[in-house]
């Protein structure tokens, strides 16, 4: 049994509902509300040191960090959320780490706060902060791409590129970040859209009630 610790709107536990989705595995969730600091209990830290989410635990192991999880899963599943070829794998990580190494940790929320406190306290610096990088980062994602019009990231079937890429346009819709002119984003991110693998680990699909 699978038992995920998420928070609906963590980008990080978004892109592992997704790869759950895909590789077709049943789990259970496990709500923790970032805003009333349930990750930061002593409950929680003693399933991730870091108090992060989502951590996933499986057979009484707690695996960390979204990445991770994906590709564990990955391997112990016969997925094929990574191609075949080391080339493959590596554009494929490439693809990935842009966002969630690149993008994500300047765009966590509570990097955004404390910007916004050191700066006076101003809500608008929090939007403004959030679409600089959301924008800049996507427009690189974007020239990273292969030029061949797949319907994904890299190919026929969504990927882990695919995983972590949705996540991050949701953010970039939920701040008010102009993409229009990524227009290959835009064509995979309609193509992800069509699948009920992406559909169902969407936030408003999976927020408590």
């Amino acid at each position: 049994m699978l038992k995920l610790h998420d928070y609906w709107r963590s980008s990080a536990s978004y892109r592992v509902r997704i790869a759950l989705n895909l590789l077709e595995l049943h789990f259970d969730s496990v709500s923790v509300n970032l805003l009333e600091g349930e990750h930061k209990s002593s409950a929680y830290i003693a399933h991730n040191p870091q108090g992060l989410v989502p951590t996933l635990t499986q057979d009484g192991i707690d695996l960390t960090q979204s990445l991770a999880i994906i590709e564990y899963l990955n391997e112990t599943h016969n997925g094929k959320l990574l191609p075949d070829s080391a080339l493959g794998r590596y554009k494929a990580r490439q693809l990935s780490y842009a966002i969630a190494m690149e993008i994500h940790p300047v765009c966590n929320l509570s990097v955004v706060t404390h910007v916004a406190s050191v700066s006076g306290g101003d809500d608008a610096i929090k939007q403004q902060w959030m679409q600089h990088y959301i924008e800049q980062g996507l427009a690189n994602f974007e020239a990273l791409l292969p030029d061949d019009a797949t319907p994904f990231c890299l190919g026929e079937q969504p990927g882990i590129a695919d995983v972590c890429l949705i996540p991050q346009l949701y953010n970039a819709e939920r701040w008010g970040a102009d993409i229009s002119a990524l227009h290959r984003v835009q064509a995979i991110a309609k193509a992800c859209d069509k699948l009920d693998a992406f559909q169902q680990a969407h936030p408003d699909n999976v927020k408590p009630q």
